[in-house]
């Protein structure tokens, strides 16, 4: 049975999303840098040394100044001129999965979890690449914002020798949005009572 929209086959063709490459490996634009770091410690409150200062960091053991793990994902964020110009190539992967999405109906969106795992600290210098899969799409559900399939992508974060440093698993809630109940009318306001 097929839901809103959808036509025969659609489950078949969202499955097969399982596993398929959404965006090939994309390298920073940026190495990681201390200007960087800095900024996002001072940005967050952050005031961990090792994050600044080469001595601190040295004296826990470490060469130089790290990156905070939670600023992977910044390393390859494309900036503002990037999201706007149009891509080369045509649609990609994502751009593909967006529009299947789009077809049964789920065209809102919303972030519902990242989970991380960090298998080294990045140092100045480093230059990270990303590539993000498909790891599962979920069957219809529904939730409170609407009728939706759970969308979980795997991005694999890797350093200049292709070594993985970390890997990021983004959930969102692909989701035809709830219809909003009616208003209420607004109540005719009563006759003034005349004059006595």
């Amino acid at each position: 049975m097929t839901g809103y929209g959808e036509q025969p086959g659609y489950e078949e063709r969202l499955r097969a999303f399982t596993g398929r490459e959404l965006r090939p490996l994309t390298p920073a634009q940026d190495p990681v840098n201390q200007p960087m770091i800095r900024h996002w410690a001072e940005a967050m409150g952050d005031t961990n040394p090792v994050y600044t200062d080469a001595e601190a960091a040295r004296a826990t053991g470490r060469e130089a100044v790290v990156a905070p793990a939670s600023m992977i994902q910044a390393w390859t964020m494309r900036g503002y001129a990037a999201t706007t110009a149009p891509r080369s190539g045509g649609p990609d992967g994502f751009d593909e999965l967006v529009a299947l999405l789009d077809e049964g109906g789920y065209t809102s969106v919303v972030a519902t979890d990242s989970e991380c795992t960090f298998l080294r600290e990045l140092t100045p210098g480093d230059h990270v690449a990303v590539r993000e899969s498909v790891e599962s799409v979920s069957a219809e559900k529904r939730t409170g914002l609407g009728t939706g399939r759970f969308v979980t992508t795997l991005k694999t974060y890797t350093d200049q020798h292709g070594e993985t440093v970390a890997t990021q698993r983004w959930r969102t809630l692909r989701f035809r949005p709830a219809p909003t109940p009616a208003a209420a009318p607004a109540p005719t306001p009563a006759a003034a009572p005349a004059p006595a």
